[in-house]
C-alpha cells in the first residue's frame, strides 16, 4: 500500500517537475522555482542522502558531467567534470572525500547492484533522455537542494556515501563510511 501510494505522488509530483522529499515546513513546495527536488527542511533535520554504489567507475555506462557517485572500491564520494564547458565527456573525477582517513576495509560489497534499466527521471523526456542514473535530474533550469542539517552529528547513524548541507558552518558534508569530509566553498 506504501508503495502505490509514493509511486502516485512520486508520478504526481513528474508532471510538475519540482519535487519535495521529507519538507514539512513551512510547506511541502520547492523554495523557488529554481529547484527541481528538495530534500528536507530549510531548518535542518537529521537524515541526508545516501548517493549510488558503484564498484568500477571505468565500467558506468555513459556517465556525464556532474555524476555523484560513492565509489566502493576506495570508499570515496567521487564527482565527474568535464575540462571544457558544455562538453558531455568526463576529463576527470574529482575525490570529495579528500582528507577523510582511509577505508577501515580495502572495499564494501554492493549486495544491490544497480540495474541499468531503471531510473527516475524529473524534468525532462524518457522517451528522448538516455543519461544512465538512478535519479536523473533533467532540467536546465533548475537545481536540487540537498538534505540541511544543522550539525552532521544529528545523523545517528550515516551511511557510507551520504551527502548533506550543514547549515551552521554552511559546508558540505560527505560520509565514505568511517569519516565525514568537509567542502566549504
Amino acid at each position: 500500500m506504501k508503495s502505490i501510494k509514493f509511486l502516485l505522488v512520486f508520478v504526481g509530483s513528474l508532471v510538475a517537475a519540482q519535487i519535495t522529499i521529507e519538507k514539512n515546513t513551512p510547506s511541502q513546495a520547492p523554495a523557488n522555482a529554481s529547484v527541481s527536488i528538495e530534500l528536507g527542511n530549510a531548518t535542518g533535520g537529521a537524515k541526508g542522502i545516501v548517493l549510488p554504489w558503484v564498484t568500477d567507475i571505468a565500467g558506468l555506462i555513459a556517465p556525464v558531467p556532474g555524476t555523484l557517485v560513492f565509489d566502493t572500491s576506495t570508499q570515496k564520494i567521487k564527482f565527474s567534470r568535464s575540462a571544457n564547458s558544455g562538453s558531455l565527456v568526463i576529463s576527470s573525477w574529482v575525490d570529495l572525500s579528500d582528507g577523510a582517513a582511509p577505508p577501515l576495509v580495502n572495499s564494501l560489497a554492493d549486495a544491490n547492484p544497480e540495474n541499468s534499466l531503471a531510473k527516475a527521471l524529473v524534468g525532462g523526456n524518457p522517451d528522448t533522455d538516455v543519461t544512465m542514473g538512478v535519479l536523473v535530474l533533467a532540467d536546465t533550469d533548475k537545481a536540487m537542494v540537498l538534505p540541511r542539517v544543522n550539525s552532521y552529528k544529528d545523523i545517528v547513524n550515516p551511511s557510507a556515501g551520504m551527502m548533506v548541507y550543514v547549515t551552521s558552518n554552511h559546508q558540505l558534508a560527505v560520509y565514505n563510511g568511517r569519516e565525514w569530509s568537509f567542502w566549504k566553498p
